[in-house]
């Protein structure tokens, strides 16, 4: 691969990494706000189906991302973007503590209580994240390359769905999990919102299915790669 490509290469993986490290942290900064979508209106454990915190939005698209790098330019790489993006949320964290202890003038639209009653539990969600985000990104990573090996990169739908789904759910269990214990979220929603969360990443991760399958048609394409090539960026 010749200079330009390799730098060309390189400006997109950074570009990607903006986009994963973006999702991620505004995920943990809007989560106290819950919507209900409803395509079918039922009821599950008392809680309707689909009802669901916001943060979750942006999430998956941090998995389509992972997956997307581990493709095109290896589990090294897609593993620095995960550490790249927990370094980011602590900076966050950061940063609302010091706003936080910055106390308001009279005439500010947003006064301390209001302020810290938006992001006081940031802190908690992001610790809840952080430890739930490790462990299921590095799980996605690891069994997508198991797949890929297995598949010798054939069957991309299989470790795309297949990784996330499991990863999905370890993410969903852990972060609920930690939500409820720290009195975030109340205990008797625990098993609506899992079910209701799982359900609703694993449609995602079958609708973004599509568009991994452009991203890697658009990469090897432009960078004339075989099926199971990896580009090695500076």
């Amino acid at each position: 691969m010749q200079l330009k490509d390799k730098l060309l290469a390189q400006r997109i993986y950074l570009f990607l990494g903006a986009l994963f490290i973006t999702s991620l942290v505004v995920s943990n900064l809007i989560f106290q706000k819950f919507f209900y979508w409803y395509p079918i209106d039922i009821e599950i454990f008392d809680s309707k189906l689909f009802e669901i915190s916001v943060g979750i939005l942006p999430y998956p698209i941090t998995f389509l991302i992972t997956d997307l790098i581990s493709e095109i330019y290896g589990k090294k790489r897609a593993n620095d973007i995960v550490i790249a993006g927990i370094f980011a949320s602590l900076f966050s964290v950061g940063i609302i503590l010091v706003a936080d202890c910055v106390p308001a003038i009279s005439n500010s639209p947003v006064d301390n209580a209001t302020f810290k009653n938006v992001f006081s539990k940031t802190i908690i969600a992001v610790g809840a994240s952080m430890f739930a985000y490790l462990f299921a990104q590095f799980v996605d990573i690891r069994i997508y390359h198991f797949w890929k090996n297995r598949t010798k990169g054939k069957h991309l739908w299989l470790r795309n769905n297949f990784s996330t789904w499991l990863s999905q759910f370890v993410d969903t269990f852990s972060i609920i999990s930690l939500l409820c214990y720290f009195e975030v979220l109340p205990w008797s929603s625990f098993k609506g919102l899992l079910i209701s969360g799982f359900l609703f990443k694993v449609l995602v991760a079958a609708f973004d299915t599509p568009f991994l399958y452009l991203g890697v048609y658009i990469f090897r394409k432009r960078f004339n790669l075989k099926v199971n090539d990896e580009i090695d960026i500076l």
